[in-house]
């Protein structure tokens, strides 16, 4: 009865594992995530730049990169935020 028990688990741990793992994609920086975001429109003029979140993040966000140097994240569902991303250039 344990064998068969740790041999189900072991099935299931296997079948549910990710096929594309390498030591990248097991990490979520907390630096590329956000978790929470802007409640008005971002001025355009204070914004320098713009990087997107990682697509393994809970929330798909852009990070404004802000005049002095601070940043500021704003969900990419909201139009404001598509239109700043078609217009701005990505930070590099």
């Amino acid at each position: 009865m344990k064998l068969t028990s740790v041999a189900l688990v072991c099935l299931l741990l296997a079948a549910t594992w990710p096929q594309d793992v390498d030591s990248k994609s097991m990490h979520v920086s907390s630096s590329r995530c956000c978790f929470s975001f802007a409640q008005k429109r971002i001025s355009q003029k204070t914004i320098r730049c713009y990087r997107e979140t990682s697509s393994t993040c809970a929330y798909q966000a852009a990070i404004f990169k802000l005049k002095g140097g601070r940043e500021s994240c704003a969900l990419k569902t909201e139009r404001w935020v598509q239109d700043y991303l078609r217009k701005l250039k990505p930070c590099l």
